[in-house]
């Protein structure tokens, strides 16, 4: 019967797949979309929000710069989204911009990369699953107070999910992608045919007026308030590298599959962002930060939250908040605000992979799960989101700040990085055609790098003292912990190389059983340790109590065993301490020595059980470990309770084909 661990895993999870079915996992294009794209899709719905709450710091006046802010951003997702074409096509391994600022820039440069796409992926939980919930708190306003505890409740979903496999969770989340792409160009065209007809829209918020915290903004102070607003309503470009890093997921041809994928994406975002904005205006969406400054709000503005941009015009587009198209839209953008966290969850976890496989990442990063996902990494996304959400309080607000300025380190310098790539394809090419297409594809390159690098510089500074600093703290200590863990990982390929010394063998071994009790354990220990053929055999005891030691002295002399019982004295009835007091002394005399403890132990059938037995043993091995010329060897004795576990009857067990097992169990 499998351990109650064991079931509930196989009721999340689903049972393991073999590591030969790895191509079954691989992707069609529309199947590709709403996992790696469901981020930049999704930031539409809160992008144009970001601009009118920055420009609303000015007053309603500032509004009419809306237009030209969001054309900005309409032109750099363009421009990006063609950047990255080039990138997949060049660089179809799957490493993305961490890969193409390595090859070209160096080591250094992609761990700068790295360190900003994994702060950018969490990020984009964070920020996802806590708009998400703002959208539903927008339709239900009772669930304000119960924010957090969505928040941490949608996270552990989508882990669950990606931790079945990125092509079950694909099938899971395509439905509300699809579903909020298809309300929201409803919303437009309904909301443009009104416009058209003579009845435009308007808002329940287009009465408010807005008490400006800077009145009057003029000169350097407006051009600033107009790039910090570009800057938040650059969120609309997040994720918009995920399909880069996702290539290998992609069916045959990878390359092209992705890059048509990239281009559909990009071309629905750029449509849905642009019919947003414009629809924001038309209805006279008010909105600040603070909802106190809406003169005329209704309701009490220090607990009530206000209506997302996004459903304030759905209401008004559709005939009011009790409107099934406006449920319709609420629900589909919570979903699809949510399950954009799934962008996060299929490429942080190939990400570290790669970073493991460099060994810039623990190795256990690279290793896939049961359901051939890269589980490790995707538990570990799970958990520092859900800590950002808890340390945050939920707020969208407060998350956005942090988001952004990793996606434009990563944007800049692979686009950077391609332009040396083309450079070098141009020194090593002499037919025109393909230097004409490496030099279109370096043009493209370098306007993206040119425009995203001035757009990292006004994110650094219009949102450093608004949170972004600790993003500018963050990557570099990331950076620094990977460059330590490489130094570690090469540390120890250097210290294990094989040398000569290893070919001599050891003067003599010494083989030495522990005893406690003697008992059957021991009398196994001892027979398996004689069959190692020892140069010298003996047992040792440790005196914690003089009248069990008596005893056992006695059943030692009774039994007539055939190798000599010594006993180490513990006057503070210490078991570790003088035994490997013991061992350093006989090593200390003979250094060419080999030692061999063997050491007794119990095999429990119950989970419970284990804490029971063995502790002792455990202590012991833990610290005889660290000593050099000492091998430790735990011989198992298996009690009745293990007989409930019938491995005959066992399926193959999960990682038995990563770690070499084949042999054939019955089911």
């Amino acid at each position: 019967m499998p351990a109650p661990t064991s079931w509930l895993k196989r009721l999340v999870l689903g049972r393991p797949f073999r590591s030969d079915t790895l191509g079954e996992t691989l992707l069609p294009k529309w199947l590709a979309l709403p996992i790696f794209a469901s981020d930049p899709l999704s930031s539409v719905a809160y992008a144009t929000q970001e601009i009118l709450l920055i420009l609303s710091i000015g007053g309603l006046a500032y509004f009419t710069l809306a237009p030209w802010v969001g054309l900005g951003v309409a032109v750099l997702l363009t421009v990006v989204v063609i950047s990255y074409r080039q990138v997949v096509k060049a660089y179809p391994s799957g490493g993305g911009s961490y890969e193409v600022a390595s090859r070209n820039l160096g080591s250094h440069a992609g761990l700068v990369v790295a360190g900003a796409l994994m702060v950018d992926y969490i990020m984009t939980v964070a920020v996802s699953v806590a708009s998400g919930v703002d959208n539903i708190i927008s339709a239900v306003p009772e669930l304000n107070d119960q924010r957090i505890l969505l928040d941490i409740v949608f996270i552990v979903l989508l882990m669950a999910m990606n931790l079945r496999g990125i092509r079950e969770s694909g099938r899971a989340f395509a439905a509300p992608t699809y579903l909020f792409i298809a309300t929201v160009m409803l919303m437009i065209v309904v909301g443009f045919l009104r416009v058209a007809t003579g009845h435009p829209p308007v808002s329940e918020s287009a009465g408010y007026a807005v008490r400006p915290e800077q009145a009057g903004l003029t000169g350097f102070a407006l051009v600033f308030l107009l790039l910090r607003s570009f800057s938040s309503g650059c969120t609309a470009l997040t994720g918009v590298e995920a399909i880069s890093n996702g290539v290998p997921a992609f069916r045959k041809p990878k390359a092209l599959n992705a890059a048509r994928t990239m281009t559909a994406m990009g071309a629905t975002a750029v449509v849905m962002f642009g019919g947003i904005t414009a629809l924001a205006l038309i209805t006279k969406v008010h909105i600040a930060e603070n909802t106190c400054d809406l003169t005329g709000f209704r309701g009490d503005c220090t607990a009530d939250p206000q209506r997302t941009v996004i459903s304030q015009i759905a209401a008004a587009v559709f005939g009011g908040d009790h409107a099934v198209l406006f449920y319709i839209l609420q629900a589909a953008t919570a979903l699809i605000l949510i399950l954009a966290a799934n962008t996060a969850f299929n490429g942080f976890p190939l990400l570290t992979s790669i970073l493991a496989q460099d060994r810039y990442l623990p190795r256990q990063l690279h290793t896939r799960g049961d359901r051939l996902a890269f589980s490790n990494g995707i538990i570990a996304l799970s958990l520092v989101a859900g800590i950002l959400i808890f340390a945050f309080d939920g707020s969208t607000t407060r998350l956005i700040q942090l988001y952004i300025l990793g996606v434009f380190t990563s944007f800049t310098l692979c686009q950077a990085g391609m332009v040396r790539h083309w450079n070098r394809v141009l020194a090593d090419t002499a037919d025109a055609r393909e230097r004409r297409a490496a030099q279109r594809s370096r043009l493209i390159n370098a306007v993206g790098a040119l425009l995203t690098a001035i757009v990292l510089v006004v994110v650094l500074i219009t949102k450093f003292t608004h949170g972004a600093y600790l993003v500018v703290i963050t990557i570099p200590a990331l950076y620094l912990l990977m460059r330590a863990i490489h130094r570690h990982y090469t540390h120890v390929r250097e210290e294990l190389q094989p040398d000569d010394e290893f070919e001599l063998l050891p003067s003599r071994v010494h083989a030495i059983v522990l005893v406690s009790t003697l008992h059957k354990p021991s009398q196994r220990a001892i027979a398996f340790a004689r069959a190692t053929r020892p140069d010298t055999l003996s047992a040792i005891t440790v005196n914690v109590d003089d009248a069990d030691t008596r005893e056992l002295q006695r059943q030692w002399e009774r039994r007539a065993m055939k190798i000599p019982l010594k006993v180490i004295e513990s006057p503070y009835r210490e078991i570790t301490r003088p035994v490997v007091q013991y061992v350093k002394n006989l090593r200390h005399d003979r250094p060419r020595d080999v030692v061999c403890i063997y050491i007794p132990e119990y095999v429990v059938g119950r989970w419970w059980e284990n804490a029971l037995h063995n502790q002792s043993s455990l202590r012991l091995k833990g610290r005889l470990l660290f000593e050099p010329g000492v091998m430790v060897t735990s011989v198992p004795w298996q009690l009745r309770s293990t007989a409930r576990r019938d491995l005959q009857r066992v399926r193959p067990l999960p990682g038995d084909l990563r770690r070499g097992v084949t042999t054939q169990r019955r089911s």
